[in-house]
């Protein structure tokens, strides 16, 4: 048995629950952002993923500013309670509902978008330009100077956190190639409208139903056809790498941010500095 691996867990899990118990208090202190940031962020997020999503939003206006704002779309299970205490982090911060499938679109896909736990996040993304989309497990540090860097320079159309393997429906695929480069939604810079066409065409033509991955290999395929480029993996990192050991292993002042995936999610609540 790993002993520092269960351990992690266990510890992760319990900071998990003193924070959430504590919520009402960690809203109440106001963060002194360090400088404005001339972009909207945006972030898809549920009831469950409340602490995290909180922990999130504290750690980005810390470490890298604060937006012009930051919305937070409900997928719908969030509870008054948890939408006064998302508003109650800080000014730049709302909450709204789901985004609205584009007008004009087959039917199919439209049930998708609207009704789909993952299409509901695909149609949100959709509909942005010029933002930052960030999932609620994402934390942010010190290096975060880079990210308002990379939304100065405004030198590609798009940018995208590189994935560590390809984690996608391969149904939406037509060779083996369409793999290079995999993209994870965890965080998304946008600086234009994209052409999702490409996307569109692959979903139409899906025989079964959508799978999990369904939004992001649709994501992954539109970003590769606008000429998005990766956002550097060895400072915007999502990698399984350390899953079985007790310290994070990229975590530290230079890193900007990293997306805990569920394997890693417990070393969220274990490098969370408040």
């Amino acid at each position: 048995m790993n002993l520092a691996y269960h351990f992690a867990i266990w510890r992760g899990r319990a900071i998990r629950n003193r924070y959430r118990a504590a919520l009402p208090r960690i809203v109440s202190q106001g963060i002194e952002a360090p400088r404005k940031i001339d972009i909207d962020v945006f972030a898809y997020s549920n009831e469950e993923m409340l602490p995290e999503q909180i922990a999130s939003i504290r750690s980005f206006l810390r470490h890298a500013g604060r937006p012009k704002s930051f919305t937070v779309v409900s997928d719908g299970s969030h509870s008054p309670r948890s939408i006064r205490l998302l508003e109650d982090v800080d000014l730049s911060v709302k909450v709204r509902s789901s985004v609205l499938p584009p007008p004009n679109v087959p039917e199919k896909l439209r049930n998708y978008l609207a009704n789909h736990y993952t299409g509901k996040q695909l149609a949100l993304i959709m509909s942005l330009e010029h933002a930052l989309y960030v999932d609620a497990d994402v934390l942010f540090f010190p290096g975060a100077s880079d990210l308002v860097r990379q939304i100065e320079q405004r030198d590609a159309p798009a940018y995208y956190l590189a994935d560590c393997q390809f984690a996608g429906d391969e149904h939406l695929l037509r060779d083996e190639s369409e793999k290079r480069d995999p993209v994870n939604t965890g965080v998304l810079l946008l600086f234009q409208k994209l052409d999702w066409s490409l996307a569109l065409e692959r979903f139409l033509q899906l025989g079964g139903a959508p799978a999990f991955h369904t939004n992001q290999t649709l994501t992954h395929l539109a970003m590769h056809r606008n000429g998005a480029r990766p956002l550097d993996p060895a400072k915007y990192v999502l990698q399984l790498d350390d899953q079985a050991i007790w310290q994070d292993r990229h975590a530290g002042p230079e890193l900007v941010l990293r997306h805990y995936v569920n394997p890693v999610r417990h070393k969220f609540w274990t490098s969370l500095k408040q």
